[in-house]
């Protein structure tokens, strides 16, 4: 049985990681800097608003020109043609976020240390080991079970809307 595929363009793929990005950002920005601040009140969001469109843009450089391309490879090397599309959206996943939360749970703490003035370089690597565990598990568990559904979500809302507006378009001409 051959399986239907629709075709993404650029911009739907942009879309697609764009969503994801972002409702990820929100939640591991606000759960890191309440973390450092050891509370989560007003202030840790007014902070956590400020640095997510930094954060989005870095998350999007890194996630299409180095880790999108490494999990699509680490992907083809374990999944078989024959596997379905959840065994193949789980791998992405753990290969995505294994990355992302290693990488970002560096370069956040830089970006913020930079954004609050106080470059503190050293620190950040002597935390990141104590750091990475728990991003990874936050961040796995917001990719599976509140970004990636909702922006599937989407796209297929995106797919429908576009055919029945085929489909309405030639029935009326």
């Amino acid at each position: 049985m051959e399986e239907l595929r629709l075709p993404w363009s650029n911009r739907e793929g942009l879309l697609y990681g764009g969503i994801i990005a972002i409702i990820t950002c929100i939640i591991m920005a606000t759960f890191n800097i309440a973390r450092s601040f050891g509370k989560f009140d007003a202030e840790v969001m007014l902070t956590s608003l400020k640095c997510i469109p930094i954060i989005w843009v870095i998350v999007m450089l890194l996630m299409t020109f180095i880790v999108g391309r490494i999990a699509n490879y680490g992907v083809r090397r374990f999944t078989e043609p024959t596997d379905g599309f959840n065994t193949r959206i789980v791998f992405n996943i753990i290969f995505c976020v294994t990355m992302m939360s290693m990488s970002m749970t560096l370069i956040g703490p830089l970006v913020g240390t930079i954004m609050s003035g106080q470059f503190e370089i050293v620190e950040v690597f002597m935390e990141w080991p104590y750091l990475w565990p728990t991003n990874f598990c936050v961040a796995f568990w917001v990719e599976m079970l509140v970004a990636q559904p909702f922006a599937r979500m989407v796209m297929k809302r995106m797919h429908l809307r576009r055919i029945s507006m085929n489909n309405g378009g030639a029935s009326n001409e």
